[in-house]
């Protein structure tokens, strides 16, 4: 069946400008990080791609790694797009990144600018397009002057493979230096994307401060803390979830929250919320905040996240509550 785009895609979401550029990212956006790759059904990857389009996702956000195995959440987003989501390319916002391992040696992995470039000719190819929208470092790499990174950063801008540029896990101070080369090149950084969530809040300790001096974006990822904030751990850890087969998320990790998991969830209940509606709120409710990262493994838990949305609002009350329960 020939997919078409629900014609009120655009009358619910909520589009905010990416820090002091001309771009507008939706304030939901869609990682491909898991569930994407050449291990899932692809069918359904597809459906979660479309149900997110109709809701008016317009940014769709890769990696050169992601999969498993790696590079494979690049081609089945290629397929999507030659089957039928490419008809809508001028809606998009496609993101990939460079800077973990992609395969064997030493141009595998980092910041050169041979790798960097290398890996962003792959994923044109993979994903089957003549440019990406955003390009990002993907981490920074303590071997390699940061000026040649952004650099080839700026290369990639210049030469029409990306049209903007951006960093991602960057710290305060290496963020502000990479924004300031990128600015000397003339190829302004658009964004950065770091982890952020309640319970992993690092940006707080001046990332955020950066970022909104020198006008770039803010674009978390991991923002329900590999589903910690959701209510997939309120009874324990069930078989099958990531606690039990993923090094992202240990056991001990679920048993040390699982207090301030029941805590939370209270307040999410007494806002007529999930904890993961309420995690995401929590993040988006920051003007400093462009868009939120979420995953999804089905179009009903897409449905649920972006469904937050209705209730970003929170009271002073809330936030206290909030705050104590982090704290303690």
């Amino acid at each position: 069946m020939t997919y078409q785009a629900n014609e009120t895609r655009y009358d619910s979401m909520k589009y905010n400008r990416c820090g002091k550029s001309g771009l507008k990212l939706p304030a939901v956006s869609l990682g491909l990080w898991h569930n994407f790759g050449g291990v899932d059904n692809f069918e359904n990857s597809r459906a979660i791609v479309h149900r997110a389009f109709d809701m008016g996702i317009t940014h769709f956000d890769l990696a050169n790694n992601y999969g498993p195995p790696p590079g494979s959440a690049e081609e089945n987003f290629g397929k999507i797009l030659k089957q039928d989501l490419g008809l809508y390319r001028d809606e998009l916002v496609i993101s990939t990144k460079a800077g973990y391992l992609m395969w064997p040696g030493p141009y595998g992995e980092w910041g050169s600018r041979k790798y960097v470039l290398a890996s962003l000719d792959q994923s044109l190819k993979r994903i089957g397009i003549d440019h990406v929208d955003i390009f990002y470092s993907h981490r920074p790499d303590p071997d390699t002057p940061l000026t040649e990174t952004m650099m080839a950063l700026d290369y990639a801008v210049r030469s029409g493979k990306a049209l903007y540029a951006g960093i991602s896990n960057y710290p305060p101070d290496m963020a502000k230096e990479a924004i300031g080369i990128l600015r000397q090149l003339g190829t302004p950084c658009l964004i950065h994307q770091p982890r952020y969530s309640m319970f992993d809040r690092w940006v707080e300790d001046g990332l955020l401060d950066v970022l909104e001096e020198e006008g770039v974006g803010c674009i978390p990822f991991s923002p329900l803390a590999q589903g910690l904030l959701t209510n997939r751990y309120l009874n324990g850890i069930p078989e099958g979830s990531r606690a039990t087969r993923e090094v992202f998320l240990k056991k001990a990790d679920v048993d040390a929250a699982h207090g301030k998991i029941l805590k939370l969830n209270k307040i999410a209940e007494k806002r007529g919320q999930s904890l993961a509606q309420m995690a995401l709120a929590w993040i988006i409710k920051d003007k400093r905040i462009t868009s939120v990262l979420i995953g999804a493994s089905s179009v009903k838990q897409l449905d649920d996240n972006v469904e937050m949305l209705k209730n970003c609002q929170f009271t002073a009350d809330e936030l206290k509550d909030i705050e104590e329960v982090l704290n303690s």
